[in-house]
């Protein structure tokens, strides 16, 4: 779950800027939040949007995003399409020696870095009776990650270090490509099938040459949920080939909450423990 907190516009041409928080730090991006907020701005008329009444540009820490939603009758916004930042590959390969195995990990990014690891070869089904597992998994192959490796961004020197890691492996629903699995920094699972993981795991899969871009990629959540992405662009990233993904999902207006402050009220501004 993550927050997100609008700002006023730091380019030229944008709508608004977007903060991502969640339980433990500040996010550079998020896939999901980006389609949440685009619903959210639009069916409750927080941004006016561009001339076609359905797209918004927002500047987030990674980059410009390029949201276009459709919207069907009423006006609820039904999906929510963005062009994410460029994503790339930066280390393929990289070997990590666990308790009792030797996995590899392609380390990506998607707005965010993380380690992509085949769930296979870590001998977990990606599933939630083993939620546990990959808990304890992803938290170590990040860690042992940042042990061995200095994680930055080429072009943006601020985006530092591993989100989390993501495990692969085949999908549940036939109909779909992969099924993934998100473990962040401090372990908590990723119910959704992720915006920048999907982006990410995109950027290995083209690494491979198995990447079409005439269709779809399809990613399926831990709960079954899904993603869809496709390949709208190449360019590189300082020494990188890097794909512009273009991702698909929806979002749904759970409930709405007014916040508060009493000019009386010392504490209005906030405090810190010294």
């Amino acid at each position: 779950m993550y927050g997100a907190v609008l700002t006023e516009p730091s380019s030229p041409g944008s709508h608004a800027g977007v903060l991502f928080m969640n339980g433990e730090t500040f996010g550079a991006m998020s896939g999901h939040g980006i389609i949440a907020v685009a619903t959210i701005a639009l069916e409750r008329g927080l941004i006016v949007p561009g001339g076609d009444g359905r797209s918004l540009t927002f500047d987030t820490a990674a980059g410009t995003v390029r949201a276009t939603a459709h919207i069907g009758d009423g006006g609820r916004v039904e999906r929510v399409m963005f062009v994410n930042v460029p994503s790339f590959v930066m280390r393929g390969g990289v070997e990590i020696a666990l308790a009792t195995r030797r996995v590899r990990a392609d380390i990506a990014f998607g707005g965010a870095f993380y380690a992509i690891v085949d769930g296979e070869s870590v001998g977990v089904p990606l599933d939630g009776h083993h939620i546990p597992e990959l808990r304890r998994l992803g938290v170590g192959i990040k860690q042992a990650i940042d042990r061995a490796e200095t994680i930055v961004h080429p072009l943006e020197p601020r985006l530092t270090g591993l989100d989390g890691t993501i495990f692969t492996g085949p999908p549940h629903d036939s109909s779909v490509d992969l099924r993934s699995v998100a473990v962040f920094a401090n372990g908590a699972i990723d119910r959704s099938a992720g915006g920048t993981g999907t982006a990410a795991v995109m950027t290995v899969i083209d690494a491979m040459g198995l990447l079409d871009d005439q269709r779809a990629f399809v990613q399926e959540s831990i709960i079954g949920t899904t993603f869809s992405g496709r390949v709208v662009g190449r360019t590189m990233v300082g020494e990188y080939p890097a794909i512009v993904p273009e991702i698909q999902g929806s979002a749904w207006i759970t409930g709405e909450q007014t916040f508060s402050v009493d000019p009386d009220d010392p504490l209005g501004d906030g405090f810190t423990v010294e």
